[in-house]
């Protein structure tokens, strides 16, 4: 079956890069800002007195996420359609590896707000008390960073596939392709996930500039269009 001709492949690119910049401008916001702001892990009386006051800041995070994973939905469409070309497979592996970061990340989202009713609705928790109230508010906040690092995993894999197939394009310039992939390594540490909270600032910090370089790569020049069209010409089928 013949492979359809992708329209305006600097275009997707473009678009491309417009929705990671606000994956990862929402990232930053709603967990370095916001739920970082919030949140104090060793001090669960801290933390539910902090969400109470500023509980519209809190819901503000929470619809940030998920507007963050709607935006890393259209990302991840995007570079699939643009890279599928290179080698149809492994971007598909790219893709199933990324739909299920996106899931559990999302899913997990869930747990970061659901602290606010446990808070406010004591009397559905049969009247326990205000510091067990507290507490199961940190244990969900715990689900939710737990199921973020399980996600991180399988971006871990995706990153790793997706950077070898940028290498591999010609379209795109390989260093990208590499620092993808060696990002991609930090963030498989969580397979073993206290190797990974060890390793998250420096993970996070190459990746993050990983990030930058790309995204300003697609905006600025986005693909080599006559390279992609002979790539796609050779892979189709």
């Amino acid at each position: 079956m013949p492979c359809m001709r992708t329209e305006s492949p600097r275009l997707l690119a473009r678009l491309a890069g417009v929705s990671f910049l606000l994956t990862i401008l929402g990232g930053l916001i709603a967990q370095g800002y916001i739920s970082n702001g919030l949140i104090n892990f060793a001090d669960p009386a801290a933390t539910a007195n902090n969400i109470l006051a500023h509980r519209q800041m809190f819901e503000i995070g929470f619809t940030i996420f998920l507007i963050e994973m709607a935006c890393q939905l259209i990302t991840t469409g995007l570079l699939y359609t643009l890279l599928k070309p290179v080698n149809h497979t492994l971007a598909r592996l790219m893709l199933l590896f990324e739909m299920m970061a996106i899931t559990i990340k999302t899913f997990a989202r869930v747990f970061y707000i659901m602290p606010l009713w446990v808070l406010e609705s004591p009397n559905a928790l049969n009247g326990m008390e205000q510091g067990h109230l507290q507490h199961i508010a940190m244990l969900l906040l715990r689900l939710d960073n737990y199921g973020a690092q399980t996600a991180l995993a399988f971006f871990g894999f995706s990153t790793l596939i997706g950077g070898y197939l940028v290498f591999k394009s010609g379209f795109l310039p390989r260093w990208l392709g590499v620092i993808g992939m060696i990002s991609a390594f930090g963030w498989l540490t969580y397979i073993y996930p206290p190797l990974g909270r060890q390793a998250f600032l420096y993970a996070s910090l190459f990746a993050l500039l990983g990030s930058a370089a790309k995204i300003f790569w697609l905006l600025v020049f986005g693909v080599d269009e006559e390279k992609f069209r002979a790539v796609e010409a050779a892979n189709s089928y």
